[in-house]
């Protein structure tokens, strides 16, 4: 291997090290939304707001993905625990024009509607339990 080739090598290893750790740190993170006041949220998801639904968790998946399962057990089980939340998972497999039209690129992403479908906040990889309570208007817990 010549020294030009050694170095790019280098150069290529330490950029997608710096990649990955980036994105291993944004994973989970809860992030206001940017999106615009009119995001589609609960027409995307297929459903309408029930009278007690104030926010929709749209889980966007793909088949095999385990950090998906365990978002969806996370966000079915606070759905169940706290009254006027509402969990739909959404395969992007099946339903790639979702994924498209909430820009979202990887999975999962969950992202997170008021009863009137704008964006309330998105978050990457699996949601921290926590910061996403503490993010989401919530008032009761069943």
């Amino acid at each position: 291997m010549s020294v030009v080739g050694a170095v790019v090598l280098v150069v290529v290893l330490v950029v997608a090290t710096a990649i990955g750790l980036v994105l291993q740190r944004r994973a989970g993170r809860v992030r206001a939304s940017t999106a615009p006041s009119t995001a589609p949220g609960w027409d995307l998801a297929g459903v309408g707001p029930g009278t007690d639904d104030r926010v929709l968790l749209l889980q966007l998946s793909s088949p095999i993905c385990t950090p998906c399962d365990r978002t969806r057990e996370q966000l079915t089980a606070l759905a169940d625990e706290h009254d006027g939340l509402r969990h739909v998972d959404v395969d992007i497999a099946e339903r790639p024009e979702v994924a498209r039209a909430l820009h979202v690129m990887r999975t999962p992403t969950t992202v997170a509607f008021d009863r009137h479908g704008t964006e309330l906040l998105r978050v990457g990889g699996v949601p921290r339990r926590a910061d996403l309570l503490a993010a989401l208007p919530l008032e009761e817990t069943r």
